[in-house]
């Protein structure tokens, strides 16, 4: 049996600091990436939010020089260079247009946007300007999944026909809370689902027929989705989501000559078992991650501010509206809509 340990993406295992970072949004997942840029030695500059009290007390906790009161303030900084924007899905498009039109490459959280339409107009916008717009699907960019995409290029699972991912939590029950009211975006697909589309979009690209099933909360939010993805040549995504459930959270990649079975957490820096067609062992990778693994995305996005690069290849701009597209008839097919996606 084979195991494999890689370096970081990039060969880079630390930031050298030229970028200044911007936080727009002070809450949970917020935290968690600033507390990554800082640890692997990024620039975090300035924070940004509607509440005076809540940008102040984000710039204590991370010692960071600037508070500002407004997300116009925040974008207006000239010792600021990129956004990273992780305010509750309906504000990402809105957020991402200031950002844009202030002269600012973004970073903004998973899902990019409500909608298809809305991605369109936030990388057009980011085009235009010659500025960089990247989605944070920092799952793409954690080296457990730079290894599985090399592997299933270079053929080590032969003709791949299946994929099986499922992300399914136990989250507060409060109804107030955003995940459970329907003008916030709330529901399954949309914060959980997400990762496991993204990760069949990479392993298949774009399904050519999409089937769907969903039950709902009380507030009228999916409560649990279940999709799968079917692909011109016969390949097979299956993949769940739910918001009350805690599940396995685990995922495999199954073709002709092999599979991988990612443990759990999937989606998060962890290890995957690789066998052969006989089902016996071939490798066990592991690759410890400093931190939370949220810096690796945040090194992709800087490698393309300082190359004077657009997109990447992992996760180019057109791919995420795919995402988005096919997340949008997901919702059509369980009958789910949200508030402000006129826009």
């Amino acid at each position: 049996m084979l195991e494999t340990k890689t370096a970081a993406v990039n060969g880079r295992a630390y930031s050298p600091g030229a970028v200044r970072w911007g936080i727009l949004g002070t809450g949970f997942i917020a935290a968690l990436q600033t507390s990554d840029l800082i640890e692997n030695g990024f620039a975090v500059q300035a924070v940004g939010s509607r509440s005076k009290e809540s940008a102040d007390a984000f710039a204590a906790a991370f010692h960071i020089s600037t508070a500002h009161v407004s997300y116009e303030a925040l974008v207006a900084d000239p010792d600021v260079d990129i956004i990273y924007i992780s305010t509750p899905h309906p504000f990402h498009f809105e957020n991402a247009m200031l950002a844009l039109n202030a002269g600012k490459h973004v970073l903004v959280e998973k899902p990019f946007t409500l909608n298809a339409e809305q991605a369109g107009k936030v990388f057009a916008l980011a085009d235009s300007k010659g500025l960089v717009a990247l989605e944070a699907m920092w799952t793409r960019y954690l080296p457990h999944m730079v290894r599985i995409r090399d592997l299933i290029a270079t053929g080590a699972l032969g003709d791949v026909r299946t994929l099986i991912a499922d992300h399914n939590q136990n989250l507060p029950k409060d109804p107030l809370h955003r995940l459970n009211n329907p003008t916030l975006g709330g529901g399954a697909l949309l914060d959980l689902g997400i990762y496991p589309v993204s990760f069949a979009f990479d392993v298949f690209g774009a399904p050519t027929n999409i089937m769907a099933t969903s039950s709902r909360t009380s507030t009228g939010v999916d409560r649990q989705t279940a999709m799968i993805f079917e692909y011109s040549d016969g390949q097979q995504a299956v993949l769940h989501c739910s918001l009350d459930t805690p599940g396995p959270n685990r995922a495999a990649i199954i073709g002709t000559e092999g599979r991988i079975d990612i443990d759990s957490v999937w989606y998060a820096p962890t290890a995957f078992t690789r066998y052969d067609a006989d089902g016996n062992i071939v490798e066990r990778y592991k690759q410890p991650v400093a931190s939370r693994g949220m810096q690796y995305q945040a090194w992709e996005v800087e490698r393309l501010i300082q190359s004077g690069a657009a997109a990447n290849e992992i996760l180019p701009a057109a791919e995420s509206v795919l995402i988005m597209e096919a997340m949008d008839e997901v919702r059509q097919k369980i009958g789910l809509r949200y508030e402000g996606e006129e826009n």
